[in-house]
């Protein structure tokens, strides 16, 4: 039985799930001021290596916070990792706009150009969800600069693959008020398969560990919720809104297999995905030139959306060997 939302704050763990990690730098860029802004976008920097990547596309930073340790800190003088907070979430601003995977890629760079990250084959950049629709628009904006392009759970276009009434109850349950714990439930469903969920609390703790894994997680959205400032209706439904509007032709797909190199590119997805459907990674695959047209593949048929977090070690080894590879390449 998992801990409810009241458990969960009362849990000796619960101060410590966002865990305290010191960037190297971070500020705020005024994005977009010929765009209908200016946006101020935020960003993290963790880690002095030579080897520059990009993640926290479409999420706020603490959703990456096991990569940023893994990569910016416990590994620091190999990696320098640029976290990026969206407009409509965390400390970035959320104007009441339309928002587009277009224009947030647009902020990206602005914030890449502030930074000095120019050179060619630069970039090591890693999406997920939205994050992999914002990662597609950055390889066709800006692909000479990128090194390495992974697109984790993520689609060139979000379709209908449930059925009529399925499809219509899933859009519609994203915008009715629940109650706290209905909330956690329902992200925890989603995301994450029940499998894992279940299993004993396996990450980094302060004081001790949350008797679950789905616990920890469901402490994180907690957590989230209560900060109003970084997490709010308005700012979650826009997001959203631009990633149904999303959209890639297999057209623009084989463009962005050309033009950034289909041998930088990795695409990974999970086959138990309830966020963005298995049958969605076919049409990604398709698009960026088949299974024999020399991106990378990773399948995982028993899997969630969030791999990053449910395959922490292996995700992580898959980025670790896409970007040895791209240094090679370049």
């Amino acid at each position: 039985m998992s801990l409810s939302a009241a458990q969960l704050q009362e849990h000796p763990e619960f101060p410590y799930v966002n865990w305290h990690l010191i960037p190297t730098k971070k500020g705020k860029i005024a994005a977009a001021k010929d765009r209908g802004g200016p946006v101020n976008i935020a960003f993290e920097i963790h880690g002095v290596g030579p080897s520059h990547w990009i993640m926290g596309l479409g999420s706020m930073k603490t959703a990456w916070q096991r990569q940023t340790r893994d990569f910016g800190h416990t590994q620091g003088d190999k990696y320098t990792c640029l976290l990026i907070e969206n407009r409509g979430i965390g400390e970035s601003d959320k104007p009441l706009m339309r928002y587009s995977t277009s224009e947030m890629a647009k902020d990206i760079i602005e914030v890449l150009d502030h930074l000095e990250w120019k050179k060619e084959r630069q970039l090591n950049i890693v999406g997920i969800s939205m994050g992999g629709m914002i990662s597609q628009e950055l390889g066709l904006l800006i692909p000479k600069r990128i090194a390495s392009l992974s697109l984790v759970s993520t689609a060139a276009a979000i379709e209908n693959t449930v059925g009529f009434i399925e499809n219509l109850r899933n859009r519609v349950n994203l915008f009715i008020p629940r109650s706290l714990n209905s909330q956690v439930s329902m992200i925890k469903h989603n995301l994450f398969s029940p499998e894992w969920l279940s299993q004993p609390d396996g990450s980094e703790f302060v004081k001790e560990r949350f008797p679950t894994n789905g616990d920890r997680i469901g402490a994180g959205e907690v957590a989230k919720r209560m900060d109003t400032f970084s997490y709010t209706k308005s700012g979650f439904i826009s997001q959203a809104l631009a990633a149904g509007w999303h959209y890639k032709s297999l057209e623009q797909l084989a463009s962005l297999g050309d033009q950034v190199g289909r041998e930088r590119i990795m695409v990974i997805h999970g086959g138990a995905d309830r966020m963005i459907t298995y049958p969605h990674v076919h049409v990604l695959i398709k698009g960026l030139g088949g299974e024999d047209g020399g991106i990378t593949i990773k399948l995982e048929p028993g899997q969630g959306h969030v791999l990053p977090i449910e395959m922490r070690k292996t995700f992580n080894g898959w980025v670790e060997d896409l970007i040895d590879k791209a240094e090679k390449l370049s």
